[in-house]
């Protein structure tokens, strides 16, 4: 780690481990390189510490006695959602920590580990993270709203904030469903534009007679059913950031128009004989190809390399799939504040879907698979039938033999334990098995009789 790179002197990590010897080691390690270290030797001590230290990251041991570092992570994930938590592990339970991984723990350390492998981890925790620190929180307010941990929306993002000082034209090109609006918004946001108004237009939501008036604003008179004045987005946007969503969809004879006022940085209002001066920087984006398109004579030249100053790509969601426990809990965490529902949460299968699964509607498709999943769950754990029926992907709609077993065999066991009110000897007789090989079959099942007894 080079001068330059080290942390500031307000960056907390606490550490987690019952074994001593390497608790004081890595709390060494990390205070040699300038961080503010706790340390903690169980996982309630940690709990109790995190209130009061509130750190940046936090390293935990994965096998402690008691609760374990993903049960740790499990509470620290339910309080502090975009809070860093890394795994340390020893080489026998790694598919453990691959688990991990799925469930939304942001990296595992193999033990035994290189202090350049430990720092390098730390930093990297912290440069993809929304900072808990107050003055980092208040340098990072620009990207507040854009949930991510991948290394592609950090490049993406150090991009963004390098061009935002300027006021050059920016193109953000994406699929669909990506949050372009949103990464438009932060670039405002981080720009000296920032306290004026940011305004966004969808260019193919607008029928073509309207969006010379929406866009410049009209006179009374001007035509049909204009009654007043009326004040365009560009005049209303004025020393600020406007917003053109899929500029692509723009119709050819307005481009020629858009042109113009991009060069002479003028409006004229529909009807009007006088043009109004406007300072606004443009930030447009399309899902589709403008080259293509130019190609095609349905885009303007001109008017491309206008835009097209800056572009940068906004990875689709299959790209940064780190990102998809983050989002999942960040959505159950916004419809559990709008319906004030309790609390829900993915098993480990249910989340290991959405980790796999193509998404060609990008995050939009995510949150609306995640509410939907909210809708149809009855239970506080939404499992991977839920998300199978709200993701309606016909290739998994027939499972493999061992799964359709599996399900059947656990249906089977609970209706079984519901008819006989939990009573294993009956429900043992009526499968036709005996008690103990009944009980190692509930076992796999994680049936539990108790809660099947009535009071």
């Amino acid at each position: 780690m080079s001068q330059q790179d080290l942390p500031n002197a307000a960056t907390k990590v606490l550490i987690v481990d019952d074994d001593p010897s390497l608790l004081r080691l890595l709390s060494i390690r990390l205070k040699a390189a300038g961080y503010d270290v706790e340390s903690a030797a169980n996982a309630k001590v940690a709990l109790g510490t995190l209130q009061s230290f509130l750190p940046e990251v936090v390293i935990s041991d994965l096998r402690m006695e008691g609760m374990d570092g993903m049960a740790l992570f499990q509470q620290i994930r339910q309080q502090h959602p975009n809070m860093p938590v890394i795994i340390m592990t020893a080489h026998g339970t790694i598919p453990d920590a691959i688990s991990a991984t799925k469930q939304g723990v942001f990296s595992f350390l193999t033990k035994p580990f290189e202090s350049q492998q430990l720092l390098d981890t730390v930093q990297q925790a912290i440069l993809l993270q929304p900072s808990t620190n107050e003055d980092n929180a208040d340098k990072d307010h620009w990207r507040a709203n854009i949930i991510s941990r991948s290394t592609v929306m950090a490049s993406l993002l150090q991009q963004a904030k390098q061009v935002a000082s300027s006021d050059f034209s920016l193109l953000i090109h994406s699929q669909s469903g990506t949050g372009k609006e949103l990464l438009a918004k932060a670039i405002h946001l981080a720009s000296s534009r920032k306290d004026k108004p940011f305004t966004a237009i969808n260019c193919a939501a607008i029928p073509e007679q309207l969006l010379e008036s929406e866009l410049f604003g009209h006179t009374r008179g001007a035509f049909t059913g204009a009654a007043k004045d009326h004040v365009g987005l560009f005049q209303a946007t004025d020393g600020g950031t406007l917003f053109l969503d899929e500029i692509g969809d723009m119709p050819l004879n307005f481009q020629v128009k858009l042109l113009r006022v991009l060069q002479e940085k003028e409006i004229r209002p529909v009807g009007s004989t006088q043009s109004i001066k406007v300072d606004v920087r443009i930030i447009s984006a399309t899902h589709k190809n403008l080259q293509q398109a130019i190609i095609n004579n349905s885009f303007r030249e001109d008017l491309y390399y206008r835009l097209n100053v800056v572009e940068l790509e906004l990875p689709p969601l299959a790209e940064r799939r780190e990102d998809i426990p983050l989002l999942v809990q960040y959505f159950l965490n916004q419809a559990v504040q709008r319906s004030n529902s309790p609390i829900k949460s993915l098993n480990v299968e249910a989340m290991e879907l959405l980790i796999a699964a193509p998404w060609p509607g990008n995050i939009r498709q995510l949150q609306n698979v995640v509410e939907q999943s909210i809708a149809l769950c009855s239970e506080n754990v939404i499992s991977e039938v839920v998300i199978k029926n709200a993701l309606r992907d016909k290739t998994t709609q027939l499972p493999s033999f061992q799964q359709a077993r599996e399900h059947f065999e656990r249906d089977y066991l609970a209706r079984l334990l519901k008819i006989t009110a939990g009573n294993v000897s009956q429900a043992a007789r009526i499968a036709q098995r005996n008690r103990t090989e009944f009980y190692k079959l509930l076992n796999r099942h994680h049936l539990i009789p108790e809660s099947y007894r009535e009071e």
